[in-house]
């Protein structure tokens, strides 16, 4: 795989949680430093304190590991109108929309994601690889 990665917020979750070879996989991603958007840290702290358990302290201190690793872009009002774009032309969710959105503002080619369509080309520009089915 070439060109920049944009993970989504479910490799996060999987990266801490025991699921054994998605965990393992996820964490491989999430070592490798792509680029995330703030969205994708606050949801992950948002699942993994509502849905795992996770004590605040612990999810934030997750979000500062994130931080550190990962090139983290910042959803601004750009990247908003871009999102609506995407939901008007693919019917997507707005919140998957605004994470694509990041994701090609960002000049990334691929994006990692379980939630979205395996394959799926958007624009022309960004691949949805679902890295749970596929070797890259």
């Amino acid at each position: 795989m070439t060109g920049k990665l944009f993970a989504d917020t479910n490799l996060i979750v999987y990266s801490e949680s025991n699921d054994g070879s998605k965990s393992a996989r996820a964490r491989s991603i999430i070592e490798s430093g792509p680029v995330i958007s703030v969205q994708v840290v606050n949801e992950a702290v948002a699942v993994l304190t509502r849905k795992y358990g996770f004590t605040l302290s612990e999810a934030h201190e997750i979000a500062e590991c994130l931080l550190e690793i990962c090139d983290v872009v910042p959803v601004e009002a750009n990247t908003i109108r871009e999102a609506i774009r995407r939901v008007r032309r693919y019917g997507l969710s707005h919140w998957d929309s605004l994470v694509i959105a990041a994701a090609l503002l960002s000049g990334c080619s691929t994006l990692y994601s379980e939630d979205l369509q395996h394959g799926q080309v958007i624009d022309g520009k960004l691949t949805v690889i679902n890295p749970f089915l596929a070797e890259d």
